[in-house]
C-alpha cells in the first residue's frame, strides 16, 4: 500500500469575531478514508465544490488537514519531505512563474532540496525536459513563449525531476485544447510505466476515468458517495449521484440510467442539506433521506445511500 488516508477532514474559517477568532467554518472535506495501491491510478471525481481539489492540496502538503491521518509507505505524511509527493496543477499559466525561464522553473525543486551540484542539476533538468517530449531549446524560453501543451509538459517535467513515486494530477488536461488533451494524457501514461509512478487523478471527465483508472471515488459536498473498482463503478453504478454523472456523459456505455439526471446546482457547502447532502437533487429521495446515511460496503464497493442500508 503506497498511500492510506484515514478520516480526513478539512475546515476553512469563513467568519471571525471581533477578536479574530473563527466562529464559523466551511467543512470542505468530511471523514474521507481511502487507500491507493502502488502503481495504480486512483481517480477522485465530482462536480465543482465536491472537495476533490481540497483533498489533492492536502495530500500534496499545500493545506494542512483539520483532522485525520495520511500514511505514505507506512509513514505519517507530516514526517515526509515535500519531494516525496508531487502535484501537477490544472492551469499551467497560473502554476508557472512568467518571470522565470523554463530552466529555472524545472531546476527550482532541485535547488530547494539541495540535490546535487549545479552541473549535475543541469543534466537532470535536460533529462526531465527530454522525457516529456521537449527539446533543450525550450530551457531558455519563458512560459508565454510556449503553447498550452508545452507549458503543461514543463509542469510535468518540474514534478518528475524530483523523482517522486506519487503524482497528484489536478485536472491535468482540462485547460488544454481538445487536440492536445490526448497527447498529454498519453504522455502521462507512458511516464507512469517508465518511472513506475502512482497517480491520483482529480477530474470531472468520466471518459478519462473509465479509460485509465483502477479505482474511483465519487465525491459530493465533501463526502464519499461511492467508491470501488472503476469497472464496477462505471459499468454498474449504485448511487443516484454516480448514475446522474454518468448519464450526463454521452456514449459512456452505461444503460438503464434514464431518470437519474442531476437537476439544479450543488448547494453551498456553507449551508449543506441536513441528512443526506444529495437529497435536494436526488430523483429517488424518500423520507429516510432526512437522516445522514452511513458509508457501507456492498457489491465490492463502498456507498453512502439509504437505498442500500
Amino acid at each position: 500500500m503506497l498511500l492510506k488516508v484515514e478520516n480526513l477532514c478539512k475546515d476553512f474559517p469563513v467568519e471571525f469575531n471581533v477578536f479574530g477568532k473563527p466562529i464559523k467554518f466551511l467543512r470542505a472535506v468530511q471523514e474521507v478514508s481511502f487507500e491507493v495501491e502502488k502503481g495504480s491510478v486512483f481517480s477522485i471525481v465530482g462536480e465543482s465544490g465536491s472537495g476533490k481539489s481540497t483533498i489533492a492540496r492536502i495530500l500534496s502538503g499545500i493545506y494542512k488537514p483539520s483532522s485525520g491521518k495520511i500514511f505514505y509507505e507506512g509513514n505519517l505524511r507530516e514526517n515526509l519531505k515535500n519531494r516525496d509527493i508531487q502535484m501537477i496543477f490544472q492551469d499551467p499559466d497560473s502554476s508557472l512563474d512568467p518571470r522565470k525561464t523554463v530552466a529555472f522553473i524545472v531546476e527550482e525543486g532541485l535547488r530547494v532540496h539541495k540535490i546535487s551540484n549545479k552541473n549535475e542539476r543541469k543534466k537532470l533538468v535536460i533529462n526531465a525536459i527530454k522525457s516529456v517530449g521537449l527539446t533543450e531549446d525550450v530551457l531558455k524560453k519563458y512560459p508565454h513563449q510556449l503553447s498550452g501543451g508545452q507549458k503543461q509538459r514543463v509542469a510535468i517535467a518540474r514534478s518528475l525531476v524530483l523523482r517522486p513515486k506519487l503524482l497528484i494530477l489536478d485536472e491535468p488536461t482540462s485547460a488544454l485544447d481538445v487536440s492536445v488533451q490526448a497527447q498529454i494524457l498519453n504522455l502521462l501514461m507512458e511516464l507512469k510505466e517508465k518511472y513506475e509512478l502512482t497517480y491520483i487523478l482529480i477530474t470531472h471527465d468520466l471518459k478519462i476515468v473509465n479509460h485509465i483508472s483502477d479505482q474511483t471515488m465519487v465525491m459530493y459536498l465533501g463526502q464519499i458517495m461511492e467508491m470501488g473498482k472503476t469497472e464496477h463503478v462505471m459499468q454498474e453504478p449504485l448511487h443516484p449521484y454516480t448514475k446522474g454523472l454518468l448519464e450526463s456523459i454521452p456514449k459512456i456505455g452505461i444503460e438503464n440510467l434514464a431518470g437519474f439526471s442531476i437537476k439544479g446546482e450543488i448547494p453551498s457547502p456553507l449551508n449543506p442539506p441536513e441528512g443526506c447532502v444529495f437529497k435536494t437533487r436526488c430523483p429517488v429521495a424518500f423520507e429516510k433521506c432526512s437522516e445522514k446515511p452511513k458509508l457501507v460496503e456492498i457489491k465490492n464497493r463502498k456507498i453512502r445511500c439509504h437505498l442500500y442500508t
